[in-house]
C-alpha cells in the first residue's frame, strides 16, 4: 500500500438543533434534598459543519464545550433533547463505523510500542474482509502519514513510564482513529498540555486531512492566533448559551458591529474567551452577567435566523444504508484473540514487575528460613506455614486482580463507546491472559517454601498442595475481579477487599476455633478456610499419628489447630471454591456492562 487511503466513500454533513442537555446534581452527605433541580448544561445549541470545514468549539471552563462535543458523537446519554443529523438522519450503527473520537487525555496501553498500539486497533476495528496484512499496513500507513515513523517501536508510555513526547503521544491517539478513515471526526482538546509548536504541527496535520473530504470538528483552548485561522468556522460557548457561529475569519467584525470592537494586535481567541467570560477590555466596572446576556441577546438577533436557513443543507445520498452494517467489525473468535494477546504484552509488566518478584521472592526465603526443615514433631509449626501460604496468596491474588478494572476502566470505556468489541470477548480476554500469569509466582513461592520447610517428601503430596493453592489463587483472583468491577474506584476497593479477606482470614479456622454458631455459617465462604483444608489434607491423613507428649502419640486428626477445619470434606470444599470461581466472575462481568455504552 503506497498510501493511506484519504479517498472518502462517504461525506458527512454534520448538523444540530436546538440542542438541549439538562442534568440533576448529585448531591453527597447524610442530609440530601429530596428533589433537586435540573441544571441546563446546553440552552438550544444549533450549528452544521460540512464536508471540507473545520469546527472549532470555543468557551471558559465549564460552558459545554465537552458535553455537546460527546453529544455529536453519539456518546451522551441522558436528558438530551434537539435533532443531531448526520446527511439528515439520525445516528447509527453506520454513522459509528465513519466516526472517529479522540479524548481528551490519551487513554494508551504504556507498555505498548506505537506500532502495536495501532496494529491492534486496526485488528480489532478496521472489517474482517481485510486480512492481518492490509490491516497491519493501513497502521504502517497511519504512522507514516502522521509523523511517527521515527517513534515507531518505542513504548507509548504515560505519567509514570517513560516513553514518548507528549505531542507524539497525541497523535497517536489521532492515528487509532485515522485508521477506520473517518468521515467524521471529533476531538476534545487535542492541543492540550502541548507547547505551541507541537500544538500548531498538529492542528496542521488535521486541517490537511479535512482537503481530503473528511468533517472535524473540536473543542480548544485558547488557540494562537495562527492556530484560530486555521479554522473555518467557530462556535463560542458561555455557560450553555451559544454567542457566535459562523466563519472564524469574520469573528472579530462580528463582535465589532455589536459594540464590542477588539484592542489592536489581540489574539482573536483570547479576546472572545473575555466576552465569554464577561469581561470587555479596559472596563472593570461592567456587570459580567450583563456582557453576557447581552452577546446572547445579540446572537438571537442578528446570526440565529441566518442558522436556522443554513440548517437542512446535508445530502442523504452518500449515507451507508444502516440495514447492511454489522454492529461489529469482526467477530467474536478475532475479538478475543487479538485482546488476548494485547492484553498480556501490556499486563505482564504488571504481573512480573521487579518489585512483584522481589516481594514473593522474599517472603518465600524469609518463610523458607523461619519453617526451615519442620517436621511432624513440629506440627504446629507446620499447620502455621500451610495457613499463612493460604492467607498470603489470598490477600495476594485479590489485591492483584482488585485493580484491573478501575484501571482499565478509562481503556473500556473508550473503546466499548468506538464499539471496537463485544464485552464478552473482552471479559474472558482479560481472564483467560490474567490467570496463567498469576500462577506463576505462586508456583515459585511454593515450590520454594515446600523443599526448605521440608513438608512431606513426596512429588504426590507436593503437586496435591500446589494445585490446591493455584486452584485457590484462580479462585480468589474472581473475587478481587468482582470487588473492582463493583465499587470501580481503587481506594475504596482496596479498602472493601481488605475488610473481606480480613474477615476471611479471622474465620479461617487458625485463629478462632471456636466460632458461635450465629456467625460460623460465613466459615463457608471463606476461600482461605477451604485452601487451608484442602493444605492441610494434601499432609496429613485421618489416622496419621504424631508425638504430642513424652512417650504419648496422638491423632493428628485431633490436633487442636486442624480438628475444627478437618481433613474430611474435601469435595465440598472444592465444589464451594467451584462455585465462587464462576459466581463472582458473573458478578464481575454483569457490574461491567454500565461501562462506556451512554444511555439514550
Amino acid at each position: 500500500m503506497d498510501e493511506f487511503r484519504i479517498n472518502l466513500v462517504n461525506s458527512i454533513w454534520l448538523q444540530f438543533e436546538d440542542v438541549v442537555y439538562k442534568i440533576k446534581p448529585q448531591r453527597s452527605g447524610i442530609l440530601k434534598r429530596s428533589k433537586s433541580e435540573e441544571k441546563v448544561i446546553l440552552k438550544g445549541i444549533s450549528g452544521i459543519v460540512a464536508p471540507g470545514e473545520m469546527l472549532a468549539l470555543l468557551g471558559p471552563s465549564g460552558s459545554g464545550k465537552t458535553t455537546l462535543l460527546t453529544a455529536l458523537g453519539g456518546r451522551l446519554g441522558g436528558n438530551l433533547s434537539g435533532t443531531i443529523t448526520y446527511n439528515n438522519k439520525p445516528f447509527s450503527n453506520a454513522m459509528k463505523r465513519n466516526t472517529g473520537f479522540v479524548t481528551q487525555d490519551d487513554v494508551l496501553h504504556p507498555h505498548l510500542t506505537v506500532f502495536e498500539t495501532l496494529l491492534y486497533t486496526a485488528l480489532l476495528r478496521l472489517p474482517k474482509t481485510l486480512t492481518r496484512a492490509e490491516k497491519a499496513e493501513q497502521a504502517e500507513a497511519v504512522i507514516s502519514q502522521l509523523g511517527l515513523s521515527r517513534c515507531r517501536d518505542s513504548a507509548v508510555g504515560s505519567h509514570v513510564v517513560r516513553g514518548v513526547s507528549g505531542g507524539e503521544r497525541k497523535r497517536v491517539s489521532i492515528g487509532q482513529e485515522m485508521l477506520i478513515n473517518p468521515s467524521l471526526l471529533l476531538l476534545d482538546e487535542p492541543t492540550s498540555g502541548l507547547d505551541s509548536t507541537t500544538a500548531l504541527r498538529i492542528v496542521a496535520t488535521l486541517r490537511e486531512l479535512v482537503n481530503g473530504g473528511r468533517t472535524i470538528a473540536m473543542t480548544i483552548h485558547q488557540p494562537s492566533t495562527t492556530l484560530f485561522y486555521l479554522f473555518h468556522k467557530i462556535i463560542l460557548l458561555s455557560e450553555g448559551n451559544l454567542l457566535y457561529y459562523g466563519k472564524a475569519s469574520v469573528a472579530l467584525d462580528y463582535f465589532s458591529t455589536i459594540g464590542f470592537a477588539p484592542p489592536l494586535a489581540v489574539n482573536p481567541a483570547d479576546f472572545l474567551l473575555d466576552l465569554a467570560n464577561g469581561v470587555v477590555s479596559g472596563d472593570s466596572r461592567v456587570d459580567a452577567s450583563a456582557i453576557k446576556g447581552r452577546l446572547a441577546a445579540a446572537y438571537a438577533a442578528n446570526l440565529l435566523e441566518g442558522v436556522k436557513a443554513e440548517l437542512g443543507r446535508g445530502d442523504d445520498s452518500s449515507m451507508m444504508n444502516d440495514k447492511k452494517v454489522n454492529k461489529w467489525s469482526n467477530s467474536w473468535w478475532t475479538q478475543f484473540s487479538v485482546l488476548l494477546v494485547r492484553g498480556m504484552k501490556e499486563r505482564r509488566h504488571e504481573h512480573f514487575s521487579t518489585f512483584q518478584i522481589a516481594q514473593v521472592v522474599i517472603v518465600a526465603i524469609v518463610g523458607g528460613l523461619l519453617w526451615w526443615n519442620t517436621n511432624i514433631t513440629r506440627l504446629q509449626d507446620q499447620v502455621g506455614l500451610l495457613f499463612f501460604t493460604s492467607a498470603f496468596w489470598g490477600f495476594g491474588a485479590v489485591f492483584q486482580a482488585v485493580f484491573t478494572f478501575p484501571q482499565e476502566r478509562a481503556m473500556l470505556e473508550k473503546e466499548r463507546a468506538s464499539g471496537m468489541y463485544r464485552l464478552s470477548s473482552y471479559f474472558l480476554a482479560i481472564n483467560m491472559g490474567d490467570m496463567p500469569m498469576g500462577l506463576v509466582l505462586p508456583t515459585a513461592f511454593f515450590t520454594m517454601v515446600y523443599w526448605m520447610a521440608r513438608l512431606k517428601p513426596s512429588p504426590n503430596c507436593f503437586f496435591y498442595g500446589l494445585l490446591a493453592l493455584l486452584y485457590s489463587v484462580v479462585c480468589t483472583q474472581g473475587l478481587g475481579l468482582a470487588i473492582g468491577a463493583l465499587v470501580m474506584k481503587l481506594k475504596s476497593a482496596t479498602f472493601f477487599a481488605s475488610v473481606i479477606m480480613s474477615a476471611f482470614t479471622l474465620i479461617g479456622g487458625y485463629y478462632v476455633q471456636h466460632i458461635p454458631k450465629f456467625i460460623s455459617w460465613i466459615r463457608y465462604l471463606s476461600s482461605i478456610q477451604h485452601t487451608f483444608k484442602l493444605l492441610l489434607a494434601s499432609q496429613f491423613s485421618d489416622d496419621q499419628t504424631y508425638p504430642c507428649a513424652p512417650g504419648n502419640i496422638c491423632r493428628v486428626a485431633d490436633f487442636p489447630a486442624i480438628k475444627p477445619v478437618g481433613l474430611h470434606g474435601v469435595a465440598q470444599s472444592i465444589i464451594a471454591m467451584a462455585l465462587m470461581l464462576v459466581v463472582y466472575r458473573l458478578i464481575a462481568y454483569f457490574a461491567l456492562w454500565r461501562i462506556g455504552v451512554p444511555t439514550k
